[in-house]
């Protein structure tokens, strides 16, 4: 496994608990911490495309499969215009 992939699945791990204690506290607060996991995936985001943009392990992977979302959007793009 690569770096990112072993930071994901800690940051995965640290999410899941701190998740599962928030759940047996007052509701106060809730929107901090949904706010807060929306930051989480947003950055969880960010590195997917560093490690595409980058001579990394798995570019190759994710290269693939944006290149195929991006030809496929592409494709119907060109079928619908007259």
């Amino acid at each position: 496994m690569n770096r990112i992939s072993i930071y994901l699945i800690q940051l995965t791990r640290c999410i899941r608990t701190f998740c599962a204690n928030r759940a047996n506290i007052h509701d106060a607060g809730q929107a901090t911490t949904e706010y807060a996991l929306v930051l989480l995936g947003a950055a969880i985001i960010a590195l997917l495309v560093v490690a595409w943009a980058t001579d990394g392990g798995g570019a190759g992977r994710i290269g693939e499969l944006f290149d195929s979302v991006i030809g496929n959007i592409l494709g119907r793009a060109d079928a619908v215009q007259p």
